[in-house]
């Protein structure tokens, strides 16, 4: 199957969002872009792309700009062989911010994404407005009593594993993604169809190795995350879902807020939410992304 950006996606509502490419810290990063109005960057997570975020999308248009990008790897990206850190992925999206001279931007990253949107704000306070990090722990940011999650979190040891993941899971893309829409999800709000996409989305090897190599990459995101603590202003929600990390968004939000200098940290729970909370409750997200922007 080969991989679509995204044009003339019926689930895009028929609203105006253009496919675009740009060269950025050595790499090219697809997004798709639409809408007028303040900029809102959507950052995705694994294993997605920017159509996660595809009815999202078409309720912020109406009152935003929204650039929906592809990480370094991952869909319409380029993938090269390094890169995949949390740091290096935000460097990319801080050269796209500044080329497309949109900044600041209000920055929402959802899992993998919120590694990339917490060092973005970090290594570019300046390019943030404020920040939404949805459905992920933060890697080595770790509050004690944070209570346990119900869903098996087996794959993030698996997928640190020097080069098997690829191999195991090369061309069966769409069986392995489906595992995760189905503990990551109530109801079948995800398709076979969007299920294709993402599998086309990390369809060849490179893209592949890429998905894991930012899993790999989370011992140099610990060491980012531990080296800085200096005072944030940007405000900052914590959004999880009510069956998987909601629970401890709290006490992440106080442990930012005494040990990390983050002092305007909020969390939000989404009642019922599992974890693919932009194909879930895309109506709560858009609200509470558009609720933040005006904090």
């Amino acid at each position: 199957m080969s991989f679509d950006d995204g044009a003339g996606l019926p689930l895009m509502n028929g609203a105006d969002f253009a496919s675009e490419t740009a060269s950025v810290n050595g790499t090219t990063l697809h997004y798709m872009r639409g809408g007028e109005g303040p900029t809102v960057l959507l950052i995705h997570g694994f294993p997605q792309d920017w159509y996660e975020w595809r009815e999202v999308m078409t309720r912020l248009a109406p009152r935003f700009s929204v650039v929906a990008v592809d990480l370094r790897g991952v869909g319409g990206s380029a993938a090269p062989d390094t890169g995949y850190d949390a740091a290096g992925m935000a460097t990319d999206i801080a050269e796209l911010v500044d080329g497309l001279g949109v900044g600041p931007v209000h920055v929402v990253g959802h899992d993998v994404g919120g590694w990339v949107a917490y060092a973005l704000a970090r290594l570019r306070p300046d390019l943030a407005r404020t920040v939404v990090i949805m459905e992920t722990l933060l890697p080595g940011i770790e509050p004690s009593g944070t209570p346990p999650v119900e869903v098996p979190l087996w794959h993030g040891q698996f997928h640190m594993v020097p080069e098997l993941p690829e191999t195991l899971v090369q061309g069966r893309e769409a069986a392995y993604f489906r595992y995760f829409f189905d503990i990551g999800t109530a109801g079948d709000v995800v398709t076979d169809a969007d299920i294709e996409h993402y599998a086309a989305a990390y369809g060849d090897l490179a893209h592949l190795h890429a998905a894991f190599e930012m899993y790999r990459a989370i011992p140099a995101n610990i060491a980012f995350n531990d080296a800085h603590r200096t005072p944030v202003a940007v405000p900052l929600l914590l959004v999880g879902g009510e069956q998987v990390f909601g629970p401890g968004m709290p006490l992440l939000a106080k442990h930012l807020r005494a040990e990390y200098g983050w002092s305007d940290t909020e969390a939000a729970i989404i009642k019922g939410g599992r974890h693919y909370l932009p194909e879930e409750h895309p109506a709560e997200i858009a609200e509470l992304i558009e609720r933040h922007a005006q904090s």
